[in-house]
């Protein structure tokens, strides 16, 4: 009973399969629409080509959006999928000499690296509840972005606007926010009063302690520098708004996340809650990227697919071992930097190995990197036998 080996490029409108058997010889090869009639011209060619009960490996490359659909389709027909680095394909495909690209031959391509590494391929298939919390962990993420860049671009308008607030208070905190909204600039500030600024710091609708008084703001407005400018007071109010929404969406997928996660995995949050120094977000994020800890058959697999392992490059003399090769998943390798960082600020036993490394004269970013191999070595431990973290006594 042979196994079946389907190769798919996938496109936006149309994608192109083709079979092989397991003795690499070409079954069928069909171009296919991205719909509901195409999905089942595809498993109807693979289910004409396949032996009574044999098994089926379909690949294809990761296209951003393209190929979500189709893969969650050909999950639920129960067929084994797997979700294939493109840069594996574009390696594999310089084995031939024949320079030739089109979308018959790209699923050729494929369908052949499977077939070749059908017993080393890293295989990593996730359920959809785990491809859900992946999709919320990366919108979190984009948000988390756009919010550090509307931030960005208030403290820039404010520069022009009142500069000297910045020294009065953090501009981001939400007492400075709801004062900001409706005292936007040093000119506005002066043409008020004292008592209409307390009142408004006493309404701020938040539990947080002020630390500054109306009486600093006037007399740093009367001696301001601040441009006059009542369009950038508008384009600040908008970028004040713009913030406010984008905080808003994050704090939502930010508790749906943490319920989906406890609900899927909650005794995996617990032991990497267990480590000092990571969070429950940096551990949703985690587990979100990582899917099952059984797909990986080490934890040097681990290392490998969020991009950290060295690379190296060997020639006569030169040698340029050292760097990480970012080959893996951007979005793990992000937050292991992130977990990497906290822990090393509040683990006494995992800040040691990182001072040891840079005694012996490594670099920032070279010392964090080796104590991030350290730290997933342990995690990968602990999630495999289910125990939690014990600090070791220095």
């Amino acid at each position: 009973m042979g196994k079946l080996y389907v190769g798919i490029d996938i496109s936006k409108n149309s994608s192109s399969a083709h079979g092989l058997d397991e003795g690499g010889k070409d079954l069928f090869n069909l171009s296919f629409e991205m719909s509901s009639s195409g999905f089942s011209e595809l498993i109807q060619a693979i289910d004409q080509k396949r032996e009574k009960d044999s098994e089926v490996v379909v690949g294809m490359e990761s296209t951003a959006c393209y190929h979500i659909n189709l893969y969650s389709f050909l999950i639920s027909q129960g067929l084994e999928t797997v979700v294939i680095n493109p840069l594996l394909i574009k390696n594999f495909s310089k084995m031939s000499l024949r320079k030739t690209k089109t979308d018959k031959k790209d699923a050729k391509t494929i369908a052949s690296f499977l077939l070749i590494h059908r017993d080393s391929i890293h295989q990593m298939n996730i359920s959809e509840e785990f491809q859900d919390i992946r999709d919320l962990s990366r919108e979190r993420a984009s948000l988390s972005q756009q919010i550090s860049t509307a931030k960005v671009e208030i403290g820039r308008i404010m520069q022009s606007l009142f500069p000297e607030l910045e020294k009065i208070g953090d501009l981001f905190t939400k007492v400075m926010i709801h004062f900001m909204k409706q005292f936007p600039s040093a000119r506005i500030v002066k043409a008020s009063s004292v008592s209409k600024m307390r009142k408004n710091l006493r309404q701020t609708p938040c539990s947080e302690k002020i630390l500054f008084t109306a009486e600093q703001i006037m007399e740093a407005a009367k001696t301001s520098v601040a441009t006059v400018s009542p369009a950038k007071e508008v384009i600040l109010l908008g970028k004040i708004e713009t913030l406010e929404h984008l905080e808003k969406r994050c704090h939502d997928i930010d508790r749906v996340l943490t319920r989906s996660c406890e609900c899927m995995v909650i005794e995996d949050m617990k032991i990497l809650k267990s480590i000092k120094g990571i969070s429950n977000k940096t551990a949703t994020t985690f587990l979100a990227e990582l899917g099952p800890i059984s797909n990986y058959a080490s934890y040097k697999k681990l290392i490998a697919y969020a991009g950290i392992d060295p690379s190296v490059y060997q020639s006569g003399e030169y040698d340029g071992s050292g760097k990480i090769s970012k080959r893996g998943n951007r979005h793990l390798r992000r937050v292991i930097w992130l977990m990497t960082v906290s822990v090393i600020q509040h683990s006494k036993w995992l800040k040691a190995y990182y001072q040891k490394k840079r005694k012996a004269g490594q670099p920032y970013k070279k010392a964090v990197i080796g104590t991030a191999h350290k730290l997933i070595r342990v995690i990968f431990s602990m999630l495999t036998h289910k125990v939690t973290f014990q600090e070791v006594k220095l």
